[in-house]
């Protein structure tokens, strides 16, 4: 960092020290005793303006306190049915470690449905997954190495994203705008693998939109990404749809110990039973979906999303076919 970059760390940390008492509590919960690489995050994510970052980390606290986020490990969606259909549905996981210690999560972006419960209940699981890692896993990884480890990296399938993929953005919109809005640059970087040609023919329009900070994170790998992935991390830690070119992320394609997307994953079985120990620890356990307030996207994000809608329209229209069509 240079001499510019510390003064404006410096001046975000003055101006939050003045916060009330609610938001300072809340702070502690998001920095987990390293408050400057949470300061650097949202700094980043403002290109630097003491300004804004300050109202962004002021709004995501005052987010935080409203919607009960530092209590959302102690709500477990029940019964384990329906977080089945959940992790059936919606397709994230988590297969390890890169070389350099940052945990690897995986998110099938085709395959995903999200058509077996409400919004509420995958935003609910979202959060609870980037709350796991920001609270449990990073902390685990910060005291291994002795040195903060504040982020992660993605690796998006591509695997059977279709035209009807439409029908998703507005849920795909909500839970970009929570991780956009209140856990900036938590990502180190997003490879993007088997992808088909509709994802190449909208990444051509969309890229030119996005910030210089954000292009430079999106690396798109041919095929199934394996051999540039083994160079970041070992095979063990690879995503089950990168072991084999061609493999996708096929749910009959590994078993399901393999299978990070599963609930029988060890990582989604570790993850539900610590929310579940935590919920045990209170007298009234809070049933029910949560019900977060999704905050209203960036402009230039929401004209991100438009111009993608326009895309898959037009290559519908192209194809003579909306109506689930692979490409």
């Amino acid at each position: 960092m240079g001499a510019a970059s510390d003064d404006a760390v410096k001046q975000l940390g003055l101006l939050m020290e003045q916060v009330e008492a609610p938001l300072r509590r809340t702070f502690q919960n998001v920095h987990q005793g390293y408050p400057k690489e949470t300061l650097l995050r949202f700094l980043k994510a403002r290109e630097w303006n003491v300004t804004k970052a300050h109202k962004m980390l002021v709004d995501s606290l005052n987010w935080r306190i409203q919607n009960e986020i530092d209590t959302v490990l102690e709500r477990p969606i029940v019964p384990v049915d329906l977080y089945r259909s959940i992790r059936d549905s919606q397709l994230v996981g988590f297969s390890g470690y890169t070389k350099e210690g940052l945990p690897v999560f995986a998110i099938g972006v085709g395959q995903s449905t999200y058509d077996k419960a409400s919004v509420h209940y995958y935003v609910q699981s979202h959060i609870q997954i980037n709350e796991y890692r920001d609270c449990v896993i990073l902390p685990m990884l910060t005291k291994k190495f002795g040195r903060p480890v504040t982020t992660c990296i993605k690796v998006l399938d591509m695997t059977g994203l279709k035209l009807s993929a439409l029908s998703q953005m507005k849920m795909l919109t909500s839970i970009s705008t929570v991780d956009d809005l209140n856990y900036p640059e938590k990502t180190e970087t997003y490879y993007v693998v088997n992808v088909p040609y509709i994802f190449s023919a909208c990444w051509k329009v969309v890229k030119p939109l996005l910030q210089e900070r954000t292009k430079k994170k999106v690396k798109v790998l041919h095929g199934c990404g394996r051999d540039e992935l083994l160079k970041i991390m070992d095979y063990s830690s690879l995503p089950h749809f990168c072991r084999r070119e061609g493999s996708g992320s096929s749910k009959h394609s590994s078993t399901d110990a393999d299978d990070c997307f599963s609930l029988d994953h060890p990582f989604h079985k570790e993850l539900y039973g610590h929310i579940k120990e935590q919920a045990s620890h209170k007298e009234l356990i809070k049933m029910g979906s949560l019900h977060v307030s999704i905050p209203e996207p960036d402009p230039d994000d929401a004209k991100i999303v438009e111009v993608i809608q326009a895309e898959f329209q037009k290559f519908g229209e192209q194809n003579g076919s909306t109506n689930g069509h692979k490409v």
